[in-house]
């Protein structure tokens, strides 16, 4: 008997034609039991009617209209910050678990080697964003060993993998971001930035740490890599082209009071280089930036799925 849970994706772009591959593929606890579009030309959704996914281009009032929708435990969105707002209105009188891959941040933010486990219940989870999934599990690592005054993340990605969701969230990205890095990531403060880098041949995405604290002691300084080599391994379980570019850094700085702290101690700058490359399900191994939002995604449908109770799955 087949007991998955039936879960929908709304977005046939790029990043929600990945998500529903992985499903296929590698997904014991979920079954893909719809895809949902707006152009029905789009090439998810032409591939889902050929893998026997049943589809609708006409949104997310076409999903409620489907025959299945009452089975629909769990629906992902893969579309925009603004059009998940509208989708999270039109599904709220339904009770499903919305796992939103948008910056529109209207549930609670969540990195699953971070905070997983208390957010688990929540009827609308955020992914944050690529660049969040990719550093913010960094800065927690740090963050867990000694107290992070700033932390800043520069992520940059290929162009080609930016579509037009990426490209029209730019803005919400970096808000998004920065705000994750304090609330997720533990720093007292936080930035991030965005390069669309158009280098030909692509290059897979790369991210830089950056994080100011006080850890005087040479012990905790050993701590602090430690931690953060752990919390690579463990983004890597579900996020296999996840990987540090050079050794974890750790850097005296000069005695003044920095500026982006004020008058708080700091005495040393971490810095941690990743790459991200993507598994090539449906994108190309350049698009790491899109693989780590659906690998991330797809690790919180499962634990959700995997709490679903026997009865209503």
């Amino acid at each position: 008997m087949n007991d998955r849970v039936k879960a929908a994706v709304i977005g046939s772009g790029n990043i929600g034609t990945d998500l529903m591959i992985k499903m296929l593929r590698f997904s014991q606890d979920l079954e893909i039991a719809a895809m949902v579009g707006i152009d029905p030309a789009s090439d998810g959704l032409a591939r889902a009617r050929r893998l026997g996914v049943p589809t609708t281009d006409q949104g997310v009032n076409g999903l409620i209209a489907m025959s299945g929708f009452d089975d629909i435990r769990i629906v992902f969105d893969a579309t925009s910050a603004g059009a998940h707002v509208a989708n999270a209105r039109a599904l709220a009188p339904y009770g499903k678990r919305l796992i939103d891959l948008t910056p529109a941040a209207l549930g609670p933010f969540v990195v699953p080697a971070v905070n997983l486990e208390e957010n688990l219940d929540a009827a609308d989870i955020n992914m944050v964003t690529c660049g969040g999934q990719a550093t913010i599990p960094v800065v927690a690592a740090v963050a867990r060993t000694a107290p992070v005054r700033y932390a800043e993340i520069v992520a940059s990605i290929a162009a080609k993998s930016a579509g037009p969701g990426t490209r029209a969230n730019i803005d919400e990205f970096t808000q998004t971001t920065a705000h994750a890095i304090e609330s997720v990531g533990g720093a007292e403060r936080g930035k991030a930035v965005i390069i669309l880098n158009p280098a030909e041949p692509a290059l897979i995405m790369r991210d830089t740490v950056l994080c100011l604290v006080d850890a005087p002691d040479p012990a905790v300084r050993a701590r602090i890599t430690e931690a953060v080599e752990r919390m690579i391994a463990d983004v890597a379980a579900y996020v296999p082209g996840y990987r540090l570019k050079r050794a974890v850094q750790i850097t005296q700085v000069d005695g003044r009071p920095h500026t982006l702290v004020a008058d708080r101690p700091v005495t040393h700058q971490v810095t941690v280089l990743l790459e991200v490359e993507g598994a090539g399900h449906y994108l190309p191994a350049y698009a790491g930036n899109l693989d780590i939002m659906t690998s991330a995604a797809l690790r919180v449908g499962e634990q959700i799925a995997a709490r679903t109770p026997q009865a209503v799955k």
